[in-house]
């Protein structure tokens, strides 16, 4: 089948008809879901070449549990989060000990025009007060508010209730909102 006629075919569907033997199913789930995994192990991490790495496993894996997946049990997005989530944190675990001026430092790709400077500037600002979050509250901000996630979907991926994601994004925001006023002037967002 070719890949712009799976464009609405939801991602259970894609993940049985990969492991039925259609190629262009999995092409069409990889393309739909890897920027994903990529930006949530980055968001992690903070190095994108092991968020690549991280993505490629939780890619693999999935083609491995394929054969035994049972559609309408969970959503493969929320199956691949947790994955994802999992194998970030194994590299995390590993990483403590490791002095700080031993991690790469992450690219600096910033636009040489004024208004894309500003507003990777805004992007950094937000990306550095997310990363100030206790890691819960972040991972929670960032599904619901970055990937665009539900909160059920969210608690489902957290093993949380509802409630506490509603609790854990209002807190995050709430501490987003004061680590990004101190700033507010320097990256252009001052009432004059």
């Amino acid at each position: 089948m070719p890949l712009d006629a799976m464009i609405d075919i939801p991602d259970d569907t894609l993940l049985v008809l990969y492991a039925n033997g259609d190629r262009s199913a999995a092409r069409s789930l990889t393309l739909r879901l890897t920027p994903a995994v990529v930006a949530q192990a980055r968001r992690m991490l903070r190095d994108q070449a092991e968020a690549e790495d991280v993505a490629q496993e939780a890619m693999l894996r999935l083609w491995r549990i394929a054969p035994d997946w049972r559609p309408g049990e969970a959503k493969v997005t929320t199956w691949l989060y947790r994955v994802t989530a999992n194998l970030c944190t194994d590299r995390l675990r590993k990483r403590r000990g490791v002095g700080l001026d031993q991690i790469a430092e992450p690219e600096d790709d910033t636009p040489r025009a004024e208004e894309r400077m500003q507003i990777a500037a805004r992007a950094e600002a937000l990306e550095q007060a997310l990363n100030a979050l206790p890691e819960r509250q972040r991972e929670a901000v960032a599904l619901r508010h970055i990937e665009g996630w539900s909160n059920p979907e969210i608690a489902t991926a957290m093993d949380i209730t509802v409630e506490a994601v509603e609790s854990l994004t209002a807190r995050g925001k709430r501490a987003l909102a004061a680590l990004l006023l101190a700033r507010r002037e320097e990256l252009g967002l001052s009432d004059d």
